[in-house]
This record gives structure tokens, sequence and C-alpha cells, in this order.
């Protein structure tokens, strides 16, 4: 997926209240941008960090610049937490991921489960159902390692028990979780900050639920799903 237009540089200040981030752009010039990411950001919301954002021309919009990408751990790093459906999109309709590929048709934000939506419905006369469900991923504590969630996250838990009783069901679920980085080489639940969703994981996989890691190539001009990693489970 390519940026409408090239991202502009900034220095990261502060983050607060969740979806709001001071950056200093490259003259000098401080403003306050869009951060779309609810999660905590470990280790990406450091001041002095370099940034890139986006810039929209709606002029409904309140913040006219959005945090798009920080530079971390010697590379980029996408934040937001928007992106990784449109990249999945963007991926299905290519067959990037063979083991998604060739369904007859791709809908998206379905009702299932108590009160959620899949974020795709697979379906295929000859290979019928599979509810998929798009999970952002950023945090690396230890090199090559990147690890879900980054904060305690109980509505993605509640999640992994809907796509396990699809499974029950007799349908496919996979629970597809997109790291925007490009330096991991394995992907494992976060067992110290969310202990129930590291076991939510490992018994959805064990209800029938596939588990895939992707990663992405990051630049300023644009975030691609390009392989797979590793899920230590």
């Amino acid at each position: 997926m390519d940026f409408p237009a090239p991202l502009i540089p900034a220095t990261f200040l502060r983050r607060y209240k969740r979806f709001f981030a001071d950056v200093v752009l490259a003259d000098g010039t401080e403003i306050t941008a869009h951060c779309p990411n609810p999660g905590a950001m470990l280790g990406l919301n450091a001041p002095g960090l370099p940034a890139w954002l986006s810039v929209s021309d709606n002029p409904k919009r309140k913040l006219t610049h959005t945090l798009e990408l920080v530079e971390a751990d010697g590379g980029l790093v996408g934040v937001n937490t928007l992106l990784p459906n449109r990249l999945v999109a963007e991926a299905l309709e290519a067959g990037t991921i063979p083991e998604l590929a060739s369904y007859a048709s791709v809908r998206r934000e379905v009702k299932y489960g108590k009160a959620s939506r899949i974020d795709f419905l697979l379906e295929d006369p000859a290979r019928g159902r599979c509810w998929l469900e798009v999970k952002n991923v950023h945090l690396m504590r230890r090199p090559g390692l990147a690890e879900f969630p980054d904060c305690v996250a109980a509505r993605s838990t509640r999640h992994l028990e809907e796509l396990a009783d699809q499974v029950a069901a007799g349908d496919r679920a996979v629970a597809l979780f997109v790291i925007q980085r490009m330096d991991c080489e394995a992907f494992s639940a976060c067992a110290e900050l969310d202990p129930a969703f590291a076991r939510g994981l490992e018994a959805a996989a064990a209800a029938g639920v596939e588990v895939m890691a992707w990663a992405c190539e990051v630049a300023p001009s644009g975030v691609r799903i390009v392989r797979p990693l590793r899920w230590r489970g």
C-alpha cells in the first residue's frame, strides 16, 4: 500500500490522551498530530525519536497530520493500527498470503459472535467460510521477536474465543498478526503484559484456530505485507 503522498519527517516529543502526539517538524514548528494507536506503544514513544507523518487535506479534520511511522531499533515501525486491515485487503487481492488465496468472495466487517464484527469473511462454494481476524503488531522487546499485545487486550482475547466458536461450528478461522516492522524473525504472544491473551491464543490454536504472522516492508513511501514469520506457540 502506497501512501497518497510521501510522508514528511518530524521528531517525536510526547504522546498523551492516547490519540495525541506532539512533534517538531523539520522547520522547527511544533504541532499536535493524530496518533491512531490505542495501545501503549512501548519503545516507540520516547522523546527525540524520528517520526513520519501523513497530511490530510480534509477541511473537517481538526488535526491535519497523522503519525504513521517511528524510527526505533535502527528501523522504521508502523504505528497506525488502522493500516493492517488495508494491508490485508491488498494482500488478499494480490494473493500474497497463499493460505488465504483463491476464495471466491471477501466481505468486511461482518457481524459475528456476541457483539463483534469480523475483519474479513472469506467465502467459497468449494472451501466454505473462513473467519479472518487481523491484529496489528509493533512491539519488539527482544531482538528479532515481535510480540502482541503491548498492554492488556481483553477485546482481542474475546475475539479469539469467538474464532474458536466458528471452528466448533464447522468453519475455518484465522488469527492474522501483521507486524509493521522489518527486523523480526518470529512472533509470540506477550504473556508478561497480558497473560490472559497468551492463554487465550494457545487455547484458540488448540481448538483449531490457525495462527499466522506476517511481517511488513515499511518505508516513508508505503507499507506492504511481504513475508511470514514463525509463531512461537
